[in-house]
């Protein structure tokens, strides 16, 4: 596709959003998030990125930035830039500063994280001012201890449109790459803006962002999309106070990965009443062999937002997914969970529920191979030890 339809494309899409927001009605589910932000969770075709991508524009998608603004428009452009940004450095941390504006040393990511040291030890952290930086990011494993330190997930965002067909495989389309061990990202939005897909259509998968280094962490960051939102690929990570949204496995990889007060919301069509068809699914975990040791663990979430949806699929034979202490809309069906359609997968895969609580949360219909786990059982999920967490998780945040 021509680099002039995918910007006509793009377009068309936050229009279309933006009419959305102004004209939905108003007894749609709607979203607080963090007391301060509402928006809404569209349940037509459209996704429900923030407001910030509203106030992105065109002229900003494509062209070359200058490293500083012109000097007579230097005043006004600047005026409101936080003093002191960027601190200096210490023995310990570098700074690195991203304005799309031209208000810092750099106007993209991908150009910051270029200019960080290869295999430094130092952690190096890249101060990202608010708006939306249209970009494909990648942070090669070259790039250890690297800190994107956004405004606020609602003020801050990377995207990028591009899709398993774009990319030639869905593991390639996301936004952000992130290869480099001891990757932190703190208030930001990773997003992929591409046309939300019919379920089941053919290289259509979407990737916000892509988690493959070991000893990540992520607080109060977003992720949205729609199809395969968030691939959590391999590695230990760790996800706090984070919002996610998609439709179709929007968790899914074979990353070791604990989720704590984290919203996993469903942008999926509504389901009209007295249908029992499913179209979304959280999780799709990739664990394939029992000696991997791999899962995904929520703990303290809330699920929400359109559609009837599973918790999880087994992608992989032997998938390992627990939601413990989550609240749980009615959007969940009764069963809860799917083999992938494949009843050998049954004896491998492990699916557990512990004192969850909602509507979705009844597990009186569950799929005969759901565990309802006991104290004892639940016990390895519940806190940072699932990841190693005291190895490695305070010296990262």
């Amino acid at each position: 596709m021509s680099l002039l339809t995918n910007s006509l494309s793009l377009l068309v899409l936050l229009f279309a959003v933006f009419l959305s927001f102004h004209l939905i009605n108003p007894t749609q589910y709607y979203i607080k998030i963090f007391k301060d932000y509402t928006f809404t969770t569209l349940s037509s075709s459209l996704p429900a990125f923030p407001a910030i991508i509203l106030s992105y524009r065109h002229g900003n998608m494509h062209r070359h930035h200058k490293d500083r603004p012109d000097s007579g428009n230097a005043g006004s452009i600047c005026d409101d830039f936080p003093a002191g940004i960027p601190p200096p450095d210490t023995n310990t941390t570098s700074y690195l500063c991203v304005d799309r504006k031209g208000c810092c040393n750099f106007t993209t990511v991908q150009a910051a994280v270029n200019a960080v040291p290869d295999m430094s030890q130092k952690r190096t952290i890249i101060w990202i001012n608010k708006g939306i930086y249209y970009e494909k990011v990648t942070v090669p494993r070259t790039k250890p201890n690297i800190t994107f330190q956004g405004q606020g997930y609602t003020s801050t965002g990377i995207a990028w449109n591009d899709t398993a067909k774009s990319a030639n495989g869905t593991f390639s389309s996301g936004s952000v790459q992130v290869f480099a061990s001891n990757f932190v990202a703190k208030n930001i939005s990773f997003m992929n803006v591409a046309p939300i897909p019919s379920p089941g259509e053919v290289g259509a998968q979407a990737v916000a962002i892509r988690i493959g280094g070991d000893q990540a962490v992520f607080l109060g960051c977003g992720f949205f999309g729609a199809q395969d939102t968030l691939h959590d690929d391999r590695g230990r990570h760790y996800f706090k106070e984070c919002y996610i949204q998609g439709s179709i496995d929007f968790v899914f990889g074979n990353g070791r990965s604990l989720y704590e007060n984290c919203q996993l919301i469903s942008m999926a069509n509504p389901v009209p009443q007295g249908q029992r068809s499913i179209n979304g699914a959280v999780t799709a975990h990739g664990r394939a062999s029992m000696d991997e040791n791999s899962g995904f663990a929520f703990v303290n979430c809330t699920i929400g937002g359109n559609g009837r949806i599973w918790l999880g699929r087994a992608w992989r034979p032997y998938s390992r997914v627990v939601f413990a202490l989550t609240t749980m809309s009615d959007i969940v069906a009764p069963e809860g969970w799917n083999d992938f359609n494949d009843p050998t997968r049954d004896q491998t895969i492990f699916y557990g529920e512990y004192n969850c609580s909602g509507l979705g949360a009844n597990m009186s219909m569950r799929a005969p191979y759901v565990q309802r786990l006991n104290d004892t059982q639940a016990l390895p999920f519940l806190n940072t030890t699932f990841i190693d967490g005291d190895q490695w998780l305070q010296s990262n945040i």
